[in-house]
């Protein structure tokens, strides 16, 4: 089911929910330049353990609204996930990937909306992204401005991006991650949305999430991909030094896109946390 929330400007925030309200509540955060849809197997997976489950996207993704001023960072992000909790007379347990999951830890250590928080599950991100990581996925996404002619060759543009993941046969789900303009299909995100990151220093852009980590509390799930460039050893071992009462999961041959590369061995590891801590 598809359902529009407004955050505290009047903004519309396009998002997917999947099982039953009265069940604990579980929302998803992508990374940047992916969609709600990213998390749609997963949803769906989790929804059947007994798990009321919202994905949404983004600002400046997919069908949410683009901001006219340019603003998108962490804490804008985390306004409108507190907005979107803020409908419903429980706490949520988050779920963020990259950019989704920076979003999350900011809410978790936020002194003031903290209680909105029941557990946390960071997947393949820590305190601070890899910078030479977090600078391929810039990159990428700052890539192709003109556009694409076909889906096939988004597809193939995607691929040299992901060379560890088939390339899929049916390529229609990629409509999910274009929008279509005249005869050309452009990525559907604000490229507005990369403003001020290109070249910035991670620790700095960044460095506000180290207090919120020595501060959150809640049951604490990190996830890795064993393959991913962006959350590394020495990320691992300095997210689980700050924050040490959380648990750790590697999921094998996945790399950065977690979900998206073991949808199912994911699933089962948010599973098994999720109705431990609920």
């Amino acid at each position: 089911m598809t359902e529009i929330f407004k955050n505290s400007e009047g903004d519309s925030i396009a998002a997917s929910i999947f099982g039953n309200e009265d069940n604990p509540l579980v929302i998803f955060l992508h990374g940047g330049g992916q969609t709600r849809f990213a998390w749609h197997q997963a949803a769906e997976n989790i929804s059947k353990k007994g798990f009321y489950v919202i994905t949404y996207d983004l600002r400046g993704h997919g069908d949410s609204f683009w901001s006219k001023k340019g603003n998108y960072k962490i804490n804008d992000h985390k306004k409108d996930l507190i907005s979107i909790i803020k409908n419903f007379n429980k706490p949520a347990n988050l779920v963020g990937a990259s950019l989704g999951g920076m979003t999350c830890l900011s809410l978790a250590g936020d002194k003031e909306f903290s209680e909105l928080c029941k557990a946390l599950i960071m997947v393949d991100i820590g305190i601070y992204p890899n910078q030479e990581g977090s600078d391929k996925i810039v990159e990428f996404m700052s890539s192709a401005q003109n556009g694409f002619a076909s889906l096939e060759e988004a597809a193939n543009h995607i691929s040299e991006f992901l060379p560890h993941r088939k390339k899929p046969k049916d390529l229609r789900g990629l409509n999910k991650n274009l929008r279509k303009k005249g005869n050309r299909f452009y990525w559907h995100w604000d490229p507005n949305f990369l403003q001020g990151r290109k070249g910035e220093d991670i620790k700095n852009y960044f460095s506000h999430l180290e207090e919120a980590a020595k501060i959150q509390n809640k049951p604490t799930l990190l996830i890795k991909g064993a393959l991913s460039d962006v959350l590394t050893e020495e990320d691992k071992d300095y997210f689980l030094e700050i924050i040490p009462h959380a648990e750790f999961e590697e999921i094998e041959d996945a790399a950065h896109m977690v979900a998206g590369d073991k949808n199912d061995i994911f699933s089962v590891a948010v599973e098994s946390f999720l109705i431990r801590n609920n």
